[in-house]
């Protein structure tokens, strides 16, 4: 929602800055977004002084020059060389000096320099209408009133002022702030200041013969008021009119529907103008639509109306969906010269439904739907006849119709001053809270030391409990004006550690930073993807054959969102999910919850400089590890996997539970699922998992002042030792200095042994009190040497 900081003082009288008081407005609740100066004319004549042609005389060098020295109100006199037609001496111009930028009509702002002209030197510009954009005539100087100041600025000479839109995030439950007038309010409030009343005293009508209005839908249009205005000439709205609109980002579309959106966006209160002379039957209808009934709103376009539908209609036809969009026929055209103008309060909910039903999002339904002021319909009525008076030429030519069978009452319920301090947290003072709700425009009674009864008006949609006046009465008090206690009382958090939903979120952020994408399965399966069939859950009444069992694993559910995919041509995925398996254990039905990541095709796409390369075991292996290490899962046991999951692969044991199996899917589970490999797949046995980590603290070590120390061994062994013998038998050896073990080369090949392979392994020292020596180092080195010969037969290459 955009707002005019000039607009604002139409209503309250503002002594702060455009920047003070963006602070605060987004300190009383209505957040400033952005901040913008809005200029009527590009550059807003910035800089340029109102300058008097003291001397005018020929410019030796060029017949069509003069040269002249202007007075601008400084110590010294300018001399300006020009071209202009009309310029003689003692003529008011418009002047730019030195370092002046202009902006022209058309073409790019240029920045005025002294320079030479034909020999003579011009120290400034005398100026025409498209030099500095004040029009598109180039037939000379724009000549100025004799009455105009020299030196003062040309800006304030047009009585042109630099306007300033607020960009308000305006949350849904502050519809009373939806206009200028709700802003105001809100800052009236702040200030402790009064309103400017709406002043429309000179209203008055020139005959009495209107529209007929009947209201046969009161309870979706409690409220509804109208006038008729005649004689009116529909055209281009007066500069002032389409300026206010176009600072606030609105499209001048002509005078009378001009005046419409200010009011919307001047009161918050939407109306709308009908064409009188197309009002069948000079009757006007407010019902609901018959169902299937078509309408041609104003975008043209036909639409079925449904029977929940309000519509104001004429004797034989819908006119307007109500609150929501207009209608084609009726409405105002270049033709029209008499209006029938509306001003209702619609039911939110009614508006809601009709805008959701339709797709149709306007500045009407978006105020309709939330609530606005059924107390102004009039007022917003009156002002809006006068201003069409003042830019169509109009004449009220009806009494005002006022339909209210049964006025909204006000929100009464009472307030306790103990109970506002003690949910803002500090002790207020009762007659500033008095103070503070009074200036809301909220009428208080039956007051007392305790506190008091109030009736807020129904334009406050979201102030309907005691709890709301504490948050109307915070923000207008100010958040920044709670101090923080030194001592802050909770409650101590007695759920679950740790929180199984933040761990799976945390999991689940740190995949999908990495690409994965989180895929949902059905938990129904079919009997051949069974890892068990002694232990399977079968449905007693299945859907079909292919859904007549509960899935064991998340295996075949992965593939076969794969084999969908790659049916489409989208092979290339990482996806994960998370879910339960179902067994039939000693008699007992047993769910366990898994998680599972599978990935399959490029890795990446194929570039210009570079092939794409297809996933391997170790893109798999290395999201594992990172869950592992997000989650510090320490003491973790690898072994070869066994089972009929995959072809190849490993299990990380804690303890003696596997706590996830990951590897390459078997040729025989892709033939099952009809999909194409290779694929690689994890599954965690995320019960064990939360299990583990419960058993985790969190400790805090300090960042080593010492330097660590990397050593390579390149180790001659057996073909059957795997590298997690050779880790556990160096953090054995050395438990403390020890920091860390990798393997960064194997070879296998014909310069060994049958039989044989050599790793190349490095080792990480670190003392954390002091710089490790060579002695210390070398000692370590020799004792890892001695225990990989005895405990595998290893030996140094």
């Amino acid at each position: 929602m955009r707002i005019s900081y000039n607009w604002l003082k139409n209503f309250i009288d503002i002594t702060k800055t455009p920047e003070e008081l963006s602070l605060i407005l987004t300190d009383i609740g209505l957040e400033v977004e952005s901040l913008e100066v809005e200029q009527s004319i590009p550059g807003g004549l910035a800089g340029l002084v109102v300058g008097e042609v003291i001397t005018c005389e020929q410019h030796p060098n060029a017949d069509k020059l003069r040269i002249t020295t202007v007075n601008v109100g400084g110590p010294e006199l300018l001399n300006i060389v020009c071209g202009a037609p009309n310029v003689r001496q003692g003529l008011k111009v418009i002047v730019a000096q030195v370092g002046t930028t202009c902006h022209p009509t058309t073409g790019e702002p240029f920045k005025i320099t002294k320079s030479k002209i034909r020999g003579e030197v011009s120290e400034g510009m005398l100026c025409g209408e498209d030099e500095i954009g004040l029009g598109t005539s180039h037939a000379g100087l724009v000549e100025l009133s004799e009455e105009a100041e020299v030196g003062s600025l040309v800006k304030s000479y047009f009585n042109m002022e630099d306007d300033y839109c607020y960009e308000i995030g305006l949350t849904p439950n502050r519809a009373d702030a939806a206009s200028h007038l709700g802003v105001a309010r809100d800052l009236a409030a702040y200030f402790r200041a009064n309103l400017k009343p709406i002043d429309t005293d000179s209203f008055k009508v020139s005959e009495a013969k209107g529209s007929t209005v009947e209201v046969l839908a009161s309870e979706d249009a409690p409220r509804y008021s109208g006038v008729n205005i005649k004689n009116i000439k529909v055209g281009e709205s007066p500069e002032w009119l389409r300026s206010k609109l176009a600072a606030i980002g609105v499209r001048s579309i002509n005078n009378i529907v001009d005046v419409t959106n200010y009011i919307l966006h001047d009161l918050g209160q939407p109306l709308h103008a009908f064409d009188a002379d197309k009002i069948a039957g000079n009757k006007v209808v407010v019902r609901k639509a018959q169902e299937g009934e078509l309408f041609k709103t104003l975008d043209g376009v036909e639409r079925k109306l449904s029977a929940e539908d309000l519509v104001i209609a004429d004797a034989e036809k819908p006119m307007c969906i109500a609150g929501v969009f207009g209608g084609e026929y009726s409405g105002v055209t270049e033709s029209t010269t008499s209006i029938f103008l509306e001003s209702a309060y619609f039911h939110p909910v009614s508006v809601r439904k009709t805008s959701k039903r339709h797709g149709l999002k306007t500045d009407s339904s978006f105020r309709f739907e939330r609530g606005t002021n059924p107390d102004i319909t009039v007022t917003a009525l009156k002002k809006a006849a006068l201003l069409i008076a003042e830019v169509a030429g109009g004449e009220v030519s009806s009494e005002v119709v006022d339909i209210y069978p049964n006025p909204i009452e006000a929100f009464a319920f009472p307030v306790s001053y103990r109970n506002i301090q003690r949910v803002i947290g500090k002790d207020i003072p009762a007659d500033t809270i008095k103070e503070i709700i009074q200036s809301l425009g909220i009428e208080t009674k039956n007051e007392s030391s305790e506190g008091m009864d109030l009736l807020v008006p129904p334009y406050k949609v979201d102030v309907s409990r005691e709890i709301d006046v504490v948050e109307e009465v915070l923000r207008i008090y100010g958040y920044n004006n709670i101090e923080l206690k030194t001592q802050i009382k909770a409650s101590l958090n007695t759920s679950e550690k740790p929180d199984k939903e933040l761990v799976l979120n945390q999991i689940a952020d740190l995949l999908i930073a990495n690409g994965y994408r989180e895929i949902l399965s059905n938990s129904l399966t079919k009997d051949d993807y069974l890892e068990n069939a002694e232990t399977a859950v079968k449905l007693l009444n299945p859907l079909s054959s292919d859904l007549d069992v509960m899935r064991q694993n998340l295996l075949f559910s992965a593939l076969t969102a794969i084999g969908y995919n790659q049916n489409r041509k989208h092979a290339d995925l990482k996806v994960f999910e998370y879910g339960r398996s179902y067994q039939l254990l000693d008699g007992q039905y047993v769910e366990k919850q898994l998680f599972a990541l599978t990935i399959a095709g490029k890795k990446e796409a194929a570039q210009w400089n570079s092939d794409s390369k297809t996933v391997s075991f170790y893109d798999i292996k290395a999201a594992v590890d990172a869950i592992v290490k997000r989650l510090k899962v320490e003491g973790i046991r690898v072994e070869d996997y066994e089972g009929n999951y995959f072809d190849y692969g490993l299990s990380y044991k804690k303890g003696e539970k596997v706590l996830v199996s990951f590897g390459a899917v078997s040729k025989a589970n892709l033939k099952t699922a009809d999909v194409s490999g290779p694929i690689f797949f994890a599954q965690f046995d995320w019960d064990l998992l939360i299990k583990v980590i419960k058993k985790n603290k969190i400790t805090y070590k300090e960042v080593s002042k010492f330097p660590s120390v990397r050593r390579d061994l390149a180790l001659l062994l057996d073909d059957q030792v795997s590298f997690e013998q050779l880790r556990l038998i160096a953090n054995r050896t050395e438990r403390k200095l020890l920091k860390d073990v990798q393997i960064f080369d194997v070879y296998k090949g014909d310069k060994l042994a049958e039989g044989k392979k050599s790793y190349a392994l490095s080792f990480v020292l670190q003392d954390e009190e002091k710089t490790l020596t060579d002695k210390q180092i070398d000692g370590i080195i020799q004792k890892l040497i001695a225990n990989f010969e005895k405990e595998v037969g290893a030996s140094v290459r």
